[in-house]
């Protein structure tokens, strides 16, 4: 059985030919190759880092396990999918929620590792039925409002937990990472975040130099003087030893808090499957079940002993535009140097101490970006708001998660924020839809464009032109 694991040599195994790449089964030297996989783990850490840190778990296990997903990733599309499975920032907001209602880590975990388990299934039913029963399900409006109201649900985390701990540290590290963002080019812009973690860092022992101890909350929450950047953890830790792990404890309340992120996860995966489809000339449509399927294993095994859920990484996506070279064997070195990472408990210390207001700097970016992915959802999609069908749902769920509105069905179960605002934009959606008068109805688009082999518009006649709904006022758009 053939499991993507031989690579045949490029070239001279140097540097791709003009206007030459090197495809998921070829490769480079293996010095070259090596180079490469850990160009990639550079690119994965800026988020990689972040993501545990903001939920609450162990860095060194998310970087570990994130290696250990990745590795199931490519053997479970036997290497056709070029792809690294970093930790995925879409649960961080779940993570706060549900640590607000008295969770701990195991129940963080265990309510992830649920959305892990249904991940695994909604690909096995892409794979039985194809991609339309995603679409049908969840459409574009419904996809981006639920993205949008997860990314934004995040706001008064930053401002209440990590702003305040440095406001001017915080204000100089969102400036200095938009700047990275915007003006850096190539390689150097996809680690913006992890450039602007190492400038807090800098900043922060600088700062500490010169003005000595700040006067601010702390990490927990209390006013008191304390140094902005603290290492004492890490000359206590060593150099080699295995991160904590714990198991899931499952809740319920947590879990349904949870459940939403499914909807963001199917998105960057079918996004994802799109994007690498395109780069490397191979059409993928027949991977894009396997592929969340493999996602949704790899959170499953993360979680199960207290790691942090994984997705597709597009910041890995813009390593291969960039170098030109899609080869699975890089990726392999780089689940290598994860595990290696995950395996030194002195560099998660490092990690831990990653100062509050710098947090709060680069978490404004991200939560927003986080955010305004589901704007792009829309955009991608030409949904068109001023459909009430689109509007209505969109709008009242937005407001209920950003809001974190609360509902009570008894004294012991309540929905609230992300979980309710979901079904509100669902539910809402496709109730509105069932009553709404029929020039306001017409066929979604895909909700990733690159699926097109699931596509039977062309075959019935049907080229998707809008009739006033939300999808377009042009036939549908071919893949970009």
């Amino acid at each position: 059985m053939d499991l993507g694991v031989r690579w045949k040599l490029h070239g001279d195994g140097k540097v791709p030919a003009p206007g030459a790449v090197v495809r998921p089964d070829e490769r480079l030297s293996w010095p070259r190759t090596f180079g490469l996989g850990a160009q990639h783990v550079v690119a994965m850490f800026g988020a990689s880092f972040v993501a545990p840190v903001l939920m609450g778990l162990d860095p060194n296990l998310a970087i570990m396990m994130s290696g250990v997903a990745t590795a199931i990733f490519l053997l479970a599309t036997r290497g056709r999918v070029p792809s690294y499975l970093g930790c995925s920032l879409s649960f961080v907001g779940v993570a706060a929620v549900i640590r607000a209602q008295g969770g701990t880590s195991a129940t963080v975990t265990g309510a992830v590792l649920v959305v892990g388990a249904a991940l695994f299934l909604v690909g096995l039913a892409v794979q039985r039925f194809g991609a339309r029963i995603i679409h049908a399900a969840m459409p574009p409006i419904v996809t981006g409002a639920v993205v949008m109201l997860i990314g934004f649900n995040l706001a008064p985390v930053t401002a209440s937990t990590y702003w305040p701990q440095d406001q001017w540290t915080a204000l100089l590290v969102m400036l200095f990472t938009g700047l990275a963002v915007v003006c850096l080019r190539g390689f150097w812009s996809r680690i913006a975040i992890f450039l602007g973690l190492v400038f807090g860092y800098v900043l922060s022992w600088a700062l500490d130099r010169i003005f000595g101890r700040i006067h601010s909350v702390d990490g927990s929450g209390k006013v008191t003087d304390h140094w902005r950047l603290d290492f004492s953890a890490v000359g206590q830790a060593d150099w080699i030893g295995l991160p904590s792990f714990h198991g899931p404890s499952f809740e319920w309340s947590a879990i349904l808090v949870a459940l939403p992120v499914v909807i963001a996860l199917v998105a960057e995966n079918a996004g994802h499957v799109k994007a690498v489809g395109e780069m490397t000339g191979d059409p993928l449509d027949d991977k894009l079940g396997t592929a969340i399927s493999a996602d949704g294993v790899g959170s499953m095994l993360s979680t199960a002993v207290g790691g942090p859920p994984n997705t597709t990484y597009s910041e890995n996506i813009g390593v291969m535009a960039a170098t030109r070279v899609y080869s699975t064997a890089a990726y392999w070195a780089a689940a290598c140097f994860a595990l290696l990472f995950g395996v030194c408990p002195k560099f998660g210390a490092v990690v831990a101490a990653i100062p509050g207001g710098v947090l709060g700097g680069i978490t404004v970016i991200l939560y927003g970006m986080i955010g305004l992915l589901g704007a792009q959802i829309w955009i991608n999609a030409g949904v068109d708001l001023r459909n009430p069908l689109n509007l209505v749902p969109a709008a009242a769920g937005i407001i209920i998660g950003v809001g974190n509105v609360s509902m009570e069905f008894t004294d012991n179960f309540s929905l609230s924020g992300i979980a309710l605002g979901t079904l509100v934009v669902i539910t809402g959606y496709h109730a509105l839809r069932a009553f709404a008068p029929a020039h306001l109805k017409t066929q979604q688009p895909l909700l990733d464009e690159g699926t097109s082999s699931y596509d039977e518009a062309a075959g019935d006649g049907r080229d998707g032109r809008d009739g006033g709904d939300g999808t377009g006022s042009g036939p549908q758009r071919a893949k970009s």
